[in-house]
């Protein structure tokens, strides 16, 4: 393995990840559905991923994706969360903003 690759691979185990809250919309529904993650950058590859197989387990969500495509759907995040070091309160921020959004937009919870 070269050293380019090495330092490649050790900087990307390295990252901060960024906590925060997200919305995934319908364009032609108008629905919207507020979620939280511990890392923003990855989590709307794992939606659409559980989107694809049908198995989402917020059927709505599902309908949606079902009905319209993965045109017909928007991800978007929401707020990022400032790093912080206690886990705890980490989780414990994401819940009250992912409820201050719910109320913002109108917004089911996945």
């Amino acid at each position: 393995m070269s050293i380019d690759r090495k330092a490649a691979i050790a900087a990307y185990k390295e990252r901060k990840s960024v906590a925060g809250i997200f919305v995934v919309r319908c364009a032609a529904t108008g629905e919207a559905w507020v979620g939280q993650a511990p890392n923003l950058d990855t989590i709307q590859n794992r939606i659409w991923f559980s989107l694809r197989q049908g198995n989402h387990t917020c059927r709505d969500l599902q309908a949606a994706w079902n009905a319209h495509g993965e045109t017909g759907l928007s991800f978007g995040a929401c707020e990022r969360l400032e790093d912080e070091e206690s886990a705890y309160v980490r989780n414990a921020l994401l819940k009250e903003r992912m409820l201050h959004w719910l109320a913002e937009l109108k917004a089911e919870a996945i």
